[in-house]
C-alpha cells in the first residue's frame, strides 16, 4: 500500500489539477523573490493535463510495461522534481565529504531506486484518488506545502503532504510526507546508518546492483512488511 501511496510523489502533478495555495514559509523581512515560470498551481495543472492524457490513452500498456512508465515519468515529471536537492538532503553531512563523482553516482542511483520501487504504481493513479486540502499562505513565500489526502484501495484516506521550493528554474518538488513520515528524513536515517558502517561507496554500489536487478526491494513490498522511507 505504501508503494502505491509513495508513487503519488512521482504523480504529484498528475493528481493536482485543483486550486492550490502557497504555504507560509518566507522571511517577512526578505525581499520578494521572482520565480520564473508558472506558480505551483499553474505548473501542476499544466503537467497534470499532459500526464493524465498520456496515461488515459493507454493505461493498460503502462501497467504491463514498466519501461513505458519510466519514459512517462522522465517526460512529464522529472523536470519538476529536484532530484539533486532531495538526494543532497538524504545524504546530509555525507554530501559535504563526498566527491563530485560520488555525489553524481548517488543522485543517479537514488532516482533509479525510487523508480524501481514506486514508479510502476503510478499507472494505477487517477485524479479522483487525491483530494487537495486548500489553505491560505504568503504569496511571496519561496516554499510551498501542498496538503492532500490520498484514497486507499480499501479503507480511509491517508494524509500526504508535498514540499516544493522556488529555484532559479522555477518551482520544484523535493519531498513527500506520508502519514507524518518524510521520505527524505526516513531515507537519510537509513542511509546514514549504512554509510557510517560501510561507507558511501558501499551504499552506492548496493543501490546500483539492486537497480540493475530491477526488482523492488523486499522491504518495500506491502505484502512483506511496512516500507522504509515511504
Amino acid at each position: 500500500m505504501r508503494a502505491a501511496l509513495f508513487s503519488s510523489l512521482l504523480a504529484i502533478a498528475a493528481l493536482a489539477p485543483l486550486p492550490l495555495q502557497r504555504a507560509v514559509a518566507a522571511d517577512a523581512a526578505a525581499p520578494a523573490v521572482v520565480v520564473p515560470g508558472p506558480g505551483p498551481q499553474e505548473m501542476m495543472q499544466q503537467v497534470s493535463q499532459n500526464l493524465l492524457k498520456d496515461l488515459d490513452a493507454d493505461r493498460e500498456m503502462y501497467r504491463k510495461d514498466p519501461k513505458q512508465v519510466r519514459v512517462l515519468v522522465d517526460k512529464h515529471l522529472l523536470p519538476y522534481f529536484d532530484v539533486d536537492y532531495s538526494a543532497r538532503l538524504v545524504l546530509g553531512k555525507y554530501w559535504r565529504t563526498a566527491t563530485a563523482a560520488q555525489r553524481q553516482r548517488f543522485v543517479d542511483a537514488f532516482y533509479q531506486s525510487l523508480m524501481r520501487n514506486y514508479g510502476n504504481a503510478m499507472a494505477e493513479f487517477t485524479a479522483d484518488r487525491l483530494k487537495i486540502l486548500p489553505f491560505k499562505g504568503d504569496p511571496a513565500a519561496t516554499t510551498a506545502t501542498i496538503r492532500t489526502e490520498v484514497k486507499r484501495d480499501n479503507g480511509p484516506s491517508v494524509p500526504v503532504n508535498y514540499s516544493l521550493h522556488a529555484t532559479p528554474a522555477g518551482w520544484r518538488a523535493w519531498d513527500v510526507t506520508i502519514e507524518g513520515i518524510s521520505y527524505v528524513k526516513n531515507y537519510r536515517t537509513d542511509f546514514g546508518a549504512e554509510i557510517e558502517q560501510q561507507g558511501i561507496d558501499a551504499v552506492i554500489q548496493r543501490l546500483e546492483a539492486q537497480n540493475a536487478a530491477g526488482a523492488p526491494d523486499p522491504a518495500l513490498n506491502p505484502a512483506a512488511k511496512p516500507a522504509r522511507g515511504g
